[in-house]
């Protein structure tokens, strides 16, 4: 581009500034307003990982704030209210509806609970002036319930120098509990303290597989006011499926037939499974390798379990299939020892991989024809062209994938540190590890972007099942250099129908080890971009063995894994129910939370989930919003607005 058209371009971007700022007064106003803007605390961010469905975990974390509406409340309130009416409000602001049935199941007297109603109305204003203070009053009336925004604000800047509006406060009270707007009004400042403890959400990664609601989650996620994702592996499968992908589709319902989780599918999203059933009933019987996992929070009968095992071994065995012509028609995928299917020796029920015979049990091999095994019968492939029809027929799922699509990313520069799921694809050596895409070689930040670009390109059409990117998509699941994946190979097939556990192994990419050391993260960080003294990498994706000693902060602080066990799956190995952190303007705390028991015992018993926090850096000075990302971005708006009112107005 010329100068001169740089120039002309310009000018049309400032003439249509001056059409919004009509008046040399209004543009300095603005100005003034953002330049103080810069000159406030950054918000607090809040980091979630590893979610796996465990909707009502991730409630009552998003709800207390990692523990950090708590820490508000005693702040504010430890002189004047006892530990256990600490608790009963804090319970109020985590589950507002529910607690007011049960506060005002305690009341007889009629009289009494338009008194109590005053006195929590009143601790509720002022926290939320204590939680705001670091906020503008635009933003922070943005947070308030919107039917009341008037109210709140007259009652959160009244003034006690003078009596004269004295009665004028105890009317207002007075006439919300009369007009029976209190338990609104109350619900309404609750989820408006929630709001305001974080300023921003960040989800590194896994929202879906394993558990039983990760549909609630996003849907949760739709509404929240302020957050971004980092895509994780499971993410990514759900995408790939949506994006036309059949082998991504066949994957997540294996994995929903292993966990139980097939309502999800089908009462979730409202997809039809009858044609797998009906081929699975066809073809299959009870096989006690494809069982699914025991559930203790959800029973089922003999009939529904032998219903699922089939089902599991029908789709499995399509998946299976359907990775043969990626990997034959993908040589850089470099995954030929997972031709599986072509391995297996039929007559003699064995497997032959990479030298060694392993004899193969509980095996389902019904379909498959060994003259030709990555043939699909046509019953398969009309079952899969169906269940993909109805996938991405769905309004719900359709939602939730651009919510992934939008907010998400592969990893992400955020505030002087490094977001990603999984891991930066590295050899023994500490140096990044290359793969070939479309003839060209790539590596590093590089090899994540050209990952990233794809699964964006596998949404712009999808009718295509089997190009490129739909190919990429899945590999992100499964390949050796996928930096969600993290392993050399997926063992599924061996875990399924061979006994001997060597073969079950998957060797980690050596990033896992190699990120203990601080320099490695110093040479990760400096290869993004990023301030390698005082940025940090947060990652998700490895459970945190805590009651095996293995610690969350690594590397001199400069590696922070929060994935610590959301997942009931993996709470028997990891010891706890989770790590989150927080990063407000005095520096970043690693909360380790324990089994969270449920809603009912916080809402009657006060009982909150212990967490234990610790400090993982300390700002030498609090930190600003000029020092954050959004402050860049204000700065630059600054700017501009800058030269338009020299430019046209003070010439």
């Amino acid at each position: 581009m010329s100068m001169t058209s740089e120039r002309e371009l310009k000018n049309k971007y400032l003439d249509l500034l001056e059409q919004k700022y009509n008046h040399e007064e209004e543009l300095a106003t603005e100005i003034i307003n953002l330049e103080s803007v810069l000159e406030l605390p950054k918000g607090t961010e809040h980091f979630v990982s590893d979610l796996h469905g465990e909707y009502e975990s991730f409630q009552h974390v998003l709800r207390n704030g990692s523990g950090n509406v708590r820490v508000k409340i005693n702040d504010l309130f430890k002189d004047e209210l006892t530990n256990n009416e600490i608790s009963e409000l804090a319970a109020l602001v985590y589950y507002p509806e529910e607690k007011l049935m049960h506060v005002k199941n305690q009341f007889d007297n009629r009289d009494e609970l338009n008194e109590w109603y005053k006195v929590t109305i009143n601790r509720l204003i002022k926290l939320i002036g204590y939680c705001a203070s670091k906020y503008t009053r635009a933003k922070l009336k943005k947070a308030l319930p919107k039917r009341y925004v008037y109210i709140v604000e007259e009652l959160l800047y009244k003034r006690h120098e003078y009596n004269n509006k004295k009665s004028y406060y105890q009317t207002i009270l007075n006439q919300v509990i009369e007009l029976e707007q209190s338990d609104d009004l109350i619900i309404g400042l609750s989820y408006s303290v929630q709001r305001l403890v974080v300023d921003h959400l960040h989800v590194v990664g896994d929202i879906y597989d394993r558990g039983p609601h990760p549909e609630k989650i996003m849907e949760t996620l739709t509404k929240y006011h302020s957050l971004d994702i980092q895509w994780g592996n499971h993410d990514v499968l759900w995408m790939g499926a949506y994006a036309g992908s059949k082998v991504c589709l066949a994957n997540l319902l294996r994995i929903c037939a292993r966990y139980d989780n097939l309502d999800i599918i089908e009462d979730a999203y409202g997809i039809n499974l009858r044609p797998l059933l009906t081929l699975a009933e066809k073809y299959y019987d009870d096989n006690p390798a494809f069982r699914p996992k025991k559930n203790a929070e959800k029973h089922i009968n003999e009939l529904e379990k032998i219903q699922i095992t089939k089902m599991h071994q029908a789709i499995a065995m399509i998946q299976f299939k359907l990775e043969m012509p990626i990997i034959k028609r993908r040589p850089t995928f470099e995954m030929e020892e997972r031709l599986v299917l072509e391995k297996t020796d039929y007559d003699n029920q064995t497997l032959n991989m990479n030298g060694t015979v392993y004899d193969l049990e509980n095996t389902c091999f019904q379909t498959v024809d060994p003259e030709d095994p990555a043939k699909l019968l046509d019953e398969e492939a009309e079952v899969m062209d169906k269940i993909l029809l109805s996938f991405q027929k769905s309004e719900k799922l359709r939602r939730h994938m651009m919510l992934l699509l939008q907010k998400g990313n592969l990893y992400l520069r955020y505030n002087g540190n490094l977001l990603i799921h999984g891991c930066i694809p590295v050899d023994e050596n500490g140096d990044m590890e290359a793969m070939e895409i479309e003839g060209k070689s790539y590596s590093g930040r590089e090899l994540l972007d050209q990952f990233e670009y794809y699964v964006r390109k596998a949404f712009e059409d999808k009718e295509v099942t089997d190009d490129i990117a739909t190919d990429l998509v899945w590999y992100l699941w499964t390949g050796k250099y996928s930096s969600l994946f993290g392993k050399r190979a997926m063992t599924t097939f061996e875990r399924y129908f061979i006994s001997d556990k060597a073969s079950h192994k998957e060797e980690k990419n050596p990033y896992y080890h190699l990120r203990e050391n601080a320099d490695m993260c110093r040479k990760l960080l400096n290869d993004f971009g990023l301030d390698p003294e005082n940025g940090h990498i947060i990652n998700g994706h490895t459970p945190v063995k805590e009651i095996k000693g293995e610690d969350p902060i690594k590397a001199d602080g400069k590696m922070l894994v929060i994935d610590g066990g959301f997942s009931k799956a993996y709470q028997s190995t990891t010891g706890i129910a989770g790590y989150t952190l927080l990063y407000n303007s005095y520096g970043m705390q690693l909360v380790a939370h324990q089994h969270f028991n449920t809603k009912e015992k916080v809402l009657h018993d006060g009982a909150d989930e212990l967490s234990t926090r610790r400090v993982v850096d300390e700002e030498l000075e609090r930190k600003k919003i000029r020092d954050t990302n959004k402050g860049k971005a204000i700065q630059e708006d600054i700017d501009i607005l800058k030269e338009l009112l020299h430019d046209r107005y003070l010439k």
